[in-house]
């Protein structure tokens, strides 16, 4: 997995995993690298500074935030971040079709030309996750939970 720093047209800024360099282009070529705060498909990638700690560093130096190693703290939502994550969901749950736990079948049919494109969310375990990426099916993880599973 790769994490890429990302800024949009309307200098927006965001981040987002990636399975491999690769997956990242195949995604943005096709359109699928999309902005949270406005929607733009014109994504690009900003620098980044590599998370690289030498033993004497670690030993000398607390865990900063957003480490692998940190703790989570727990504070107040970013309102501008809630507000994009609603945006999101919002334009997910009209655009998509919910297909629960029957994601990774579907998406994979649709990846093979079994069924016919189009936009589908739902949950997939771990492991099916990992196969998605492997045979390079097309799919994203979303930062929030589809609210059919929330009631």
């Amino acid at each position: 997995m790769i994490r890429y720093n990302l800024k949009c047209e309307n200098a927006h800024q965001f981040e987002s995993w990636f399975q491999s360099a690769e997956a990242y282009q195949s995604l943005a070529s096709a359109g699928m690298v999309e902005c949270p705060g406005c929607g733009s498909q014109k994504v690009e990638k900003t620098l980044m500074s590599p998370g690289v700690t030498t033993s004497r560093k670690k030993a000398a130096t607390p865990v900063e935030a957003g480490s692998h190693d940190a703790q989570p703290v727990m504070s107040a939502p970013d309102p501008k971040m809630a507000e994009a994550m609603a945006k999101l969901r919002k334009h997910v749950e009209q655009n998509s079709d919910y297909v629960g736990s029957n994601f990774a079948k579907e998406a994979t049919a649709m990846h093979l030309g079994d069924k016919p494109s189009r936009s589908i969310y739902g949950e997939v375990a771990p492991e099916d996750a990992k196969r998605l990426a492997e045979d390079g099916v097309p799919a994203v993880p979303l930062p929030f939970i589809p609210k059919a599973k929330t009631n």
